[in-house]
């Protein structure tokens, strides 16, 4: 239960649970704008001819490409952070740690991003994006574990939904690892492992829905 401190401020710990999910939103929300701050401006002089300025956006495109992807890329990770912690009931001291070390690596992926990006193709790279991602998939999924667990999540959240939830958080790693695959055999393709993570979601959650399926009928027996 919530206690108020002087003056009416909200303290205890679910206090501390909103802070932790406010302190969460900003850094995403920095995070996914200092993607487009690392695609610099064509410095272009004055009275250049027009074929110039599209042949520097041209150049620009491995940019604008790597910055699509990691803005859905980390606006996923904030949907699950989003998702994870709407089951959330209860503050745990274990969450400063796992939810620092996401943030962490939400923070890092603009510069592996950029890094990617000026250097498309290369197997350094390519595999230094795939791994940032690898990471903070299984950081995320941690986190989730944690999230979902008692004495964190609420009462009322049914089995069923955390094994969902749950679920989702393994297709970002399995899609990560086909990029870290992909960039040791042609780095050129490695992003295009990113394309199996709504394959590996739909695979991961049918089986939960065979899951929930067995036990329901075993209920009813």
């Amino acid at each position: 239960m919530t206690t108020r401190a002087k003056g009416d401020r909200p303290s205890g710990p679910e206090h501390s649970l909103e802070r932790l999910i406010f302190f969460s939103d900003a850094v995403f929300a920095i995070a996914i704008t200092l993607l487009i701050i690392e695609v610099h401006v064509p410095d272009l002089p004055p009275g250049s001819p027009h074929h110039a300025y599209l042949e520097a956006l041209w150049h620009l495109i491995p940019n604008f490409f790597g910055f699509i992807v990691s803005f859905f890329v980390i606006g996923a990770f904030w949907a699950a952070h989003h998702r994870m912690f709407g089951l959330a009931a209860h503050y745990s001291e274990r969450l400063v740690g796992a939810n620092l070390m996401v943030l962490c690596l939400i923070v890092f992926m603009p510069f592996a991003t950029a890094f990617m990006s000026a250097n498309t193709g290369t197997l350094v790279p390519s595999v230094l994006y795939a791994a940032t991602l690898l990471l903070t998939g299984l950081f995320n999924r941690r986190l989730m574990f944690i999230v979902t667990s008692a004495p964190v999540v609420a009462a009322d959240v049914s089995p069923e939904m955390i094994a969902y939830v749950r679920a989702r958080s393994g297709t970002v790693i399995f899609g990560a690892l086909c990029a870290l695959l992909i960039a040791f055999i042609d780095p050129r393709f490695s992003q295009m492992g990113l394309l199996t993570i709504p394959i590996w979601q739909r695979l991961f959650l049918r089986r939960v829905d065979r899951q929930v399926a067995r036990k329901a009928r075993a209920a009813a027996a």
